[in-house]
């Protein structure tokens, strides 16, 4: 395995969101620890993920056209994006929607509210980072 030096590689997050204002706080609340990109739709969600493959996926639940559950089933069809980490973000809190999000495969689920600091730890434990 070989690194360069003893600098690592700061995680590459994909942000997927119809609501810009989301991606916005989040760039700003964690990027001293993460990359951050955008996505405004599940659709574009595929094609950026296939192009610039990130380290974990922030998938909005509640969008219109693909939501979070058809977005998630696609990118864990697509051999390109099957092994991204999806971490689905929602305001819908109960069991049956996150059994849902599980059953679309997603890896992890976080409702809203939530902690920057929570959510900065999630991210890093599913890249696997080990925080020094």
């Amino acid at each position: 395995m070989s690194t360069q030096g003893s600098r690592m590689k700061t995680p590459h997050v994909l942000v997927v969101d119809d609501e810009y204002f989301n991606f916005e706080m989040l760039s700003m609340a964690l990027s001293d620890a993460f990359k951050f990109s955008y996505a405004e739709s599940g659709k574009s969600c595929l094609s950026n993920a296939i192009a610039d493959p990130p380290d974990v996926i922030l998938l909005d639940v509640c969008m219109p056209g693909l939501d979070g559950y058809d977005t998630c089933r696609m990118l864990k069809n697509t051999p390109e994006t099957r092994d991204i980490p999806v971490l689905m973000v929602s305001g819908l809190e109960s069991e049956q929607e996150k059994q849902a999000g599980f059953d679309a495969g997603c890896d992890a689920y976080v409702v809203k509210p939530f902690s920057m600091q929570s959510l900065s730890e999630k991210i890093k434990n599913m890249v696997q980072i080990i925080p020094r």
